[in-house]
Order: C-alpha cells, then structure tokens, then sequence
C-alpha cells in the first residue's frame, strides 16, 4: 500500500525561522501484514505545536524533545483511527492518540505507544484530543494548579501572554475556574483581543503590537498582576514582570518568542528584570507537563467535564490536507492561528 509522509527536509539553522519548505512530502510503501501486539491506522489529525521548533535542531536544547532527523518521517500528536489490529487491547474502528504519531496518511505502530480516545467525551470533534482535552490543555491545567497557586476569594490578578494560542486560551478560561477574579491576555491582532474578551471571558485584552504593553497592563491591572501565565518570554515577559506584585508567581509555558533564537531554555531575563523578580520574590520555575503523567487521567476527565458544562470554549483553526503541514507550522510561528492549530488529514471515519 502506498502512503503519504511528510519528512524533515532541511534545518531552519539555530537562529532561523522555520518556513513550509524545510519539510518534504514523499510517497513510501506500508507492508501488505502486520505483526502481533501492531496495528494500522489511518491517521485523522496531526497537531503542530510550538515546541516542535526546537526538535528542528539538531540539537533541541532539551533532555527530553529528540531531534527530528533529515529526510526522516515527522511526527508529533496525532489521532487517527484503527483499520486492522493484532493487538489484545485494540480493535478494529477504535479512536486512538499518541504523542510520537508519524506524519503519514497511514501508519503501522505498536499498539503500546496509542492510546485510546472516547469520542463522546468531545461531542465527537476527535481533534480535541490534541487540543483542550489533550497535552495543551492539561498544560494549562497542571500549570496553573501546580505554578500558580492560586487561591479562591483571594483577588488576584493573572496575565496570559500569547492569549488566543493553543494553550494560552484555555489558561484564561482555567484561570477563572480556578478562582481568579481578573484575567487579562496579550495577544497580536484586535481580532483575537475581541474574541477574549466577547467569546472565551478574559476581562481584558492588550494587542501588543499596539501602544505600550506596559503602560495598558498599569491601566488594566490596577491592584498589579499575581499570576502570569507565560507563552512568548522576550520583551512582553520584561514588561509584564514590572507590574508583579511581591511574592507573585510565574507559569513557565513557553518562550516562543526565543525558539528561533540560539539561547538556553528558560533564557535569562536581562539583569534589571532579574533584580525584580528577586526583590519581589517571584517564583519562575520551569514547567513540564509531563512530569505530571499520573494525573493524566483524572485531568483529562476534568477538562471534558468543563467542555460539556459550557465552561470550557474550544478554538481552533484547522488547515487539510498531509501536504499542508509545513506551511501550517510557519503559519503557527507567526501567530496565524486562533487557538489550537490543526492539520486534518482525513475526515473519513468509515471503514
């Protein structure tokens, strides 16, 4: 049978941007059986996330992301269905997700890297499983739960930079549910500022692209920020920094704003910045959900519980097709996306 693979093609360079042409489709032969304990599926959606620059180096600066290998099949988080199986636990026409999911129209795995997927715990909408009720969301969750320490009725404050991202939008949310009173985001464009603020509940939103960042979070934070729940690092950190108040804390999600830039991770804060968050005791330890896997479950139940009450608002902006997911990882890079990015590669559910 003759498939579709996306393969890593070039190397954007430790300080370059990523663009669609540093991957490479390609047709390759899947053998006609598969072996006991595998199965095959075909693969439904892929996700591409930020993180993915760093495994574009050949070395990710991080102990657990492997880098991607030239002219070797991608992978990330995908979902897909099962089409013949010789694994005890997995059957034909079951919904499966994994995190290492090659990028290929069809793929044969080891029925122990899958995991299995309710599709009613998403009204049905499978890409969930890589978005809100998957990694992303139960980043947010853990983040703020384990980071954040936030308190019921205490009246604080939090911050969320890259705001209408993948994470970004449902830490707003989460922040509320969790007890916030306040809840503001940074993102690039009025059109996502509108939607925080209309659709997904933030109090405020700030288009840093527009005015000074510091001078509105002043305005929109009057009692300053206890929480900050940070997606970009760089000068919006700087700035956002300033306005914490004493014995504050800081949720390390991300640094996309750095993923194209040659530096460790978490990258220093420049030496004024660091001599705040020392006086003013701020916390800014670094995070990885995966360090939380017993939770996963118990997490993953709680996000669905909070989709299905309407508490929890689903974003995504989904682009088809295989060939597409070089140009939807630049696109993400540049802040293209609302919410979560997916690619879908095939719609068909039927056997």
């Amino acid at each position: 049978m003759i498939v579709q693979r996306m393969v890593l093609n070039s190397r954007p360079g430790k300080n370059g941007n990523p663009v669609a042409g540093n991957f490479r489709l390609e047709e390759v032969s899947l053998p006609d059986n598969i072996a006991e304990g595998q199965v095959q599926v075909r693969t439904l959606y892929l996700s591409v996330d930020p993180y993915m620059r760093c495994r574009m180096n050949e070395d990710t600066g991080s102990d657990y992301l492997t880098p991607w290998q030239l002219s070797q099949v991608v992978d990330g988080g995908g979902v897909g269905i099962i089409e013949e199986s010789k694994h005890t636990n997995l059957t034909k026409g079951d919904f499966v997700t994994s995190f290492c999911w090659p990028w290929q129209t069809k793929v044969i795995l080891d029925g122990n890297v899958l995991e299995k997927v309710d599709p009613q715990l998403v009204d049905g909408h499978l890409s969930y499983f890589l978005g809100a009720i998957g990694m992303p969301g139960l980043t947010s969750l853990f983040g703020i739960q384990e980071k954040g320490h936030v308190t019921p009725g205490a009246n604080q404050t939090m911050v969320v930079s890259g705001a209408a991202g993948a994470c970004g939008s449902l830490a707003g949310q989460i922040g509320h549910l969790l007890g916030c009173s306040r809840v503001v985001g940074i993102c690039g464009t009025n059109e996502k500022c509108l939607l925080l603020t209309s659709e997904l509940g933030f109090d405020a939103a700030i288009n840093y692209k527009k005015g000074n960042v510091a001078e509105q979070l002043r305005e929109l934070c009057p009692a300053g920020v206890d929480v900050y729940f940070d997606n970009v690092g760089g000068d919006i950190t700087d700035a956002v920094i300033s306005q914490m108040n004493q014995n504050s804390h800081i949720i390390l999600c991300g640094q996309i704003s750095q993923y194209n830039k040659d530096v460790p991770y978490p990258p220093p804060l420049p030496p004024a910045v660091e001599a705040i968050r020392k006086e003013r005791n701020i916390t800014r330890e670094r995070f990885l959900v995966l360090n939380y896997k017993d939770r996963f479950e118990p997490g993953i139940l709680q996000l669905g519980q909070w989709f299905k009450e309407g508490k929890l608002k689903i974003k995504e902006t989904v682009i088809n097709g295989l060939e597409n997911m070089g140009a939807a990882f630049q696109s993400l890079m540049t802040g293209g996306n609302i919410g979560k990015q997916i690619v879908c590669i095939s719609e068909e559910f039927t056997l």
